[in-house]
């Protein structure tokens, strides 16, 4: 064998290494394609899963309607049963206003309040005391009929009855009767605030229409008078509380103004003093800053010219230059040099006149450096007089500090000390106030609680039965659409095109519908299920750029997904357009082929690539004209090993020198290696899904393996898909079965070709 594997496609792609993230190109369509031309895991289009599609809602209600409606009826059932057996219920109203009052010592309720407020109404409305009072009014534990049981369903009681049987109502103490009463009462009673409102309404529900008005009224009554006797309790209180605390402040009031005379006297301080006394200290101290801030700018300009001064070892500082004494000596200096240099050049330096001019020179230069020390003691002098002027007025801000600290710490205790004297003045005149308010207020029976609507006669829901069959049916229908939601979700099995697309990535050439009659479907060639193979042979002419591959293997995931139906109806497809078409059952551990087309089994591929026979002797012809049929052969114990070699290759190979196109049946992926050597020996391979029959991590599984075997995939197939299991949302199956059943076409209108003439014969038989 050469490298080119005697022309087959596929050779030259087994020499490339598997590339996990090998760059992807497109389709036309935006469709991602690897490195070999297959369709990625995002050829779905980009944002396709996520858009919301109203169609596949539509498919799962469709699909599991029996079951909703099975749902829905079941609860319209027993609701019917439930609303007829038990026992009527009135229920009366009362609805109550809540106002907003204020507390006897604190302020009225602020807003922010308000909702503590009202919980807190509910609250002592539900509240075991009501429910007591409410029994107390109306004497209810002394009432049979009231304490009897009051379950739902009569049929419930009755059988509840026969085996626990209750004490006798009248064996019980006055007090238990009581006790039961309060829980018949808390059980049947409801508290509903209106929302957005001040208003509450509380019904009672009881079997009498006429009790249950009295108990609905009474409890009303019951919550005013609650409020009324808070009111008052509140208030005697609220006066006890008062006059405790009227004299605890007015003791208070009088030691705080004690303390406040006493510290007044101690500090010297006049209450109306406290304030200038401060702010003239004050003005005191930012004088006095001013004046230590003008002290300390002159004292650094003197030390600035004296320190320039000290360390000039020339005459070369300009505030010594300034003065007059030393300008008329260097002036005179500078003469005397002019005129001993002018008589140097007659006279010699120990010329009596020479020595006279030298001896002046010396004595100017004395007097010169006499008068700069001079200069630099008085500049010293300015130096430390402002210095010791910065000193004392640094001294007195210090005082001046100290002073107002003192006053400023004493003006602050004054000020606390009175304004405790004031608050505890207002206090004690605010509390004498709301002391006479309360002791008005005492014999007022002020409420806030108001009977809106009185209790009304207790009635029947309207239209209870129709309201219980609605609300039912509403119920049945959301628990089984949530039911057909829920098995759609755990439904882990292919079922539609879109789920093949999504997992495997690759375009679905074509839909099989589910049929009953699979032979008679296929005899006649104007049925769905022909069309649909028709429809298939037709995309799989334009799945690679040369068209159909050369050599084409079917396989699925799994048995019994129609892969071998597949690989007859295309190689019959094709074989009846006139071209020579070989089909090869290559399951050598479960062959079907043979079967369907009723030929011998006895010898085939098993026989070839083994060596006991060659392809000629094997190869048997068939009903149709063009299609040669090569069987499995006798079933061989290592089935993996024989594809597995070097001559499957030469046989296609061979094969494709008298054949236009070899179909090859392959055997299910499953967990065996035979699929994978057939698929890697082929052109194409054809990926058949079962709609139904494989779970989707079995097919991930399976595509995974022949992805690593170097298949190269073209496309997949749904088949058996049920349109009605479908439903909405994808419309297969229309066109397959446009026109069926009409009166065919006169023989003679046919096309004359050998594939026109097969169906014409398949059509009349």
């Amino acid at each position: 064998m050469n490298d080119a594997y005697n022309g087959n496609p596929r050779s030259a792609r087994q020499l490339v290494p598997i590339a996990e993230n090998v760059p992807a190109t497109r389709d036309p369509y935006g469709r991602s394609l690897d490195l070999y031309g297959r369709y990625g895991t995002d050829s779905v289009y980009e944002g396709e899963a996520s858009e919301f599609n109203i169609f596949e809602y539509l498919r799962i209600l469709n699909k599991h309607k029996w079951l909703i409606l099975s749902i829905a009826i079941a609860f319209v059932f027993l609701s019917s049963i439930k609303t007829l057996t038990e026992t009527p219920l009135y229920t009366s109203q009362v609805r109550l206003t809540i106002d907003r009052v204020s507390n006897v010592v604190d302020s009225p309720i602020a807003p922010d309040n308000d909702y503590e407020y009202m919980q807190t109404q509910y609250e002592i409305l539900e509240s075991n005391t009501m429910a007591e009072r409410v029994v107390s009014a109306l004497n209810l534990g002394q009432d049979d009929d009231f304490l009897k049981s009051r379950e739902s369903f009569s049929i419930v009681r009755s059988i509840t009855g026969l085996f626990s049987p209750r004490a006798s109502d009248k064996s019980l103490s006055e007090k238990d009767r009581a006790e039961r009463a309060m829980y018949v009462v808390l059980a049947n009673r409801s508290v509903e605030p209106i929302s957005g409102t001040r208003l509450v309404a509380v019904k009672y529900t009881d079997t009498n229409p006429a009790r249950a008005q009295r108990i609905a009224a009474a409890y009303a009554d019951a919550f005013v008078q609650t409020n009324i006797d808070k009111r008052f309790q509140a208030n005697e209180s609220a006066k006890v509380f008062l006059e405790d605390k009227i004299a605890q402040m007015k003791g208070r009031v009088e030691e705080s103004e004690k303390s406040l005379v006493d510290f007044a006297q101690q500090q010297q301080i006049v209450a109306v003093d406290v304030d200038q006394k401060t702010s003239t200290a004050e003005s005191k101290l930012a004088t006095a800053n001013a004046e230590l801030a003008a002290l300390t700018s002159e004292r650094i300009k003197n030390e600035k010219l004296w320190r320039q001064a000290e360390g000039a070892d020339t005459i070369n500082v300009p505030q010594l230059l300034e003065d007059t004494g030393l300008q008329s000596l260097l002036t005179k200096r500078t003469e005397l040099k002019i005129e001993y240099q002018q008589k140097l050049k007659t006279f010699k330096p120990l010329y009596p006149a020479m020595v006279d001019l030298r001896a002046q020179l010396d004595e100017i230069e004395n007097q010169i450096a006499s008068t700069l020390q001079t200069l630099k003691q008085s500049l010293k002098a300015a130096y430390e007089t402002s210095l010791g002027r910065e000193q004392e007025q640094n001294l007195r801000v210090a005082e001046i500090k100290k002073e107002l600290l003192e006053l400023q710490k004493g003006s602050i205790k004054f000020n606390m000390v009175k304004r405790e004297v004031d608050t505890n003045r207002e206090l004690y005149t605010s509390l004498l106030q709301r002391y006479k308010q309360v002791d008005i207020a005492g014999g007022v029976g002020a409420n806030a609680v108001f009977v809106v609507d009185k209790a009304s006669p207790g009635r029947l829901p309207s239209g209870s039965l129709l309201y219980s069959i609605l609300k039912s049916l509403i119920l049945g229908l959301a628990f089984g659409v949530g039911a057909a939601f829920a098995l759609e979700y755990f439904n882990d099995k292919v079922e539609s095109a879109e789920e093949v697309e999504k997992i495997a990535g690759l375009p679905v050439l074509g839909i099989i519908p589910k049929v009953k009659n699979v032979e008679g479907e296929l005899a006649d060639p104007r049925s769905p299920l022909s069309e649909a193979y028709r429809s298939l042979c037709t995309a799989l002419q334009f799945a690679t750029e040369d068209g159909i591959p050369k050599t084409l293997t079917v396989t699925s995931t799994g048995p019994g997904e129609g892969k071998s139906l597949t690989a007859l109806s295309i190689a019959k497809h094709f074989a009846s357009l006139g071209r020579k078409v070989l089909l090869v059952d290559a399951d050598l551990r479960n062959p079907s082929q043979h079967i369907k087309l009723a030929l011998d089994n006895s010898i085939g591929l098993s026989n070839c690539l083994t060596g006991a026979c060659t392809p000629p002797e094997a190869i048997q012809k068939t009903e149709v004209p063009t299609l040669a049929f090569l069987a499995s052969g006798p079933l061989p114990p290592n089935a993996a090993d024989v594809l597995g070699g070097a001559r499957l290759v030469s046989l296609l190979s061979v094969g494709l020198e008298v054949f236009d196109l070899i179909i090859i049946d392959g055997p299910p992926v499953l967990e065996i290696a035979d699929a994978q050597l057939l698929s890697s020996a082929a052109s194409g391979t054809l990926f058949v899904v079962g709609a139904g029959k494989v779970r989707k991590k079995f097919m991930r599984g399976a595509l995974r393996r022949l992805q690593l075997a170097r298949a190269h995939i073209v496309g997949t197939l749904l088949t058996q898909h049920d349109v009605k299991v479908a439903g909405y949302g994808y419309g297969y199956g229309y066109g397959y079965g446009y026109g069926y059943g009409q009166e065919s076409a006169p023989a003679g209108l046919y096309i004359d070709t050998p594939g026109a003439r097969q169906a014409q014969l398949a059509h009349k038989s």
